[in-house]
């Protein structure tokens, strides 16, 4: 039986049982209404919405530009769509680190302001303090190990993570840290795939990975890189399951030519 076809509201705990029982996890990022209500009707287990919507949606080179408020506008976005999926909202750069007194606030913020029902933050060891000071809230917290891109400054690269031996330790530690602080779940990104199985064996919460292998609990991916929207991004883990930059390229071709040419409106458009 798939739990995934029972469960009429995915929560924190539909996922432990879904690992428990060897149930993959599917989780897409959606940063508004529509896109939000298309992907939870296809049957999505988890939403984040990322703070990858500083790239894809504003346009940044990176996730650091994007504010505590506009984290709050997409997740509300999100949130109104959405039947079934749980919500996972990116906690933005700046609004948590070395201060778990902020990082408190900044997780009551979006989930009083947005509806959303758990949050994620990046980091091991030094943000265990923030996590614990959030679960007191009752606000549950997914980590994110890896490549974590709000750290890229300091990493220097997008390359792929914890492929020498003191890295690699330093992860498996780290995500054991991160379920002892109570994290529900847990993200790796970019990192061998070896690795990534051997942290899923070892854990019990769920290990959702990007661009980890398939040994981990579930898979998310960038909406926006998925469905081909962004033509320009072409790492080896990314599966486009569509074309849509070339689809709606044409489209607003053919529109462009039927205006100009005066065929659109016919007589059958118009009153």
């Amino acid at each position: 039986m798939s739990i995934h076809k029972e469960v009429k509201k995915v929560t924190t705990h539909v996922l432990l049982e879904m690992k428990s029982s060897g149930e993959k996890i599917s989780m897409l990022t959606a940063y508004d209404y529509t896109m939000a209500k298309i992907v939870d009707h296809a049957g999505i287990d988890v939403i984040l919405v990322g703070d990858s919507a500083s790239n894809v949606m504003a346009g940044h080179e990176t996730t650091l530009p994007i504010t505590l408020d506009q984290m709050i506008y997409h997740a509300s976005s999100v949130v109104r769509a959405v039947d079934r999926a749980l919500i996972v909202v990116d906690l933005p750069f700046g609004s948590y680190q070395g201060n778990s007194k902020e990082a408190l606030n900044t997780a009551i913020r979006i989930m009083k302001e947005s509806g959303a029902h758990a949050v994620k933050l990046e980091g091991g060891s030094e943000v265990t303090e923030s996590i614990q000071r959030i679960l007191t809230a009752g606000i549950p917290v997914m980590g994110h190990l890896g490549l974590t891109p709000q750290s890229i400054y300091k990493f220097g690269t997008y390359n792929v993570r914890a492929k020498e031996e003191l890295e690699a330790k330093k992860l498996v530690e780290d995500a054991h840290a991160l379920e002892k602080a109570g994290c529900f779940a847990l993200v790796l990104e970019k990192i061998p795939a070896k690795l990534a199985e051997k942290v899923a064996k070892e854990m019990i919460i769920p290990v959702i990975g990007i661009g980890a292998g398939g040994g981990v609990d579930g898979q998310v991916l960038v909406f926006h890189d998925m469905v081909g929207l962004n033509n320009e991004f072409n790492p080896r883990f990314l599966r486009r399951y569509l074309n849509l930059y070339d689809d709606i390229k044409g489209a607003v071709g053919n529109y462009i030519k039927d205006v100009k040419s005066k065929d659109f409106p016919n007589s059958n458009e118009q009153y």
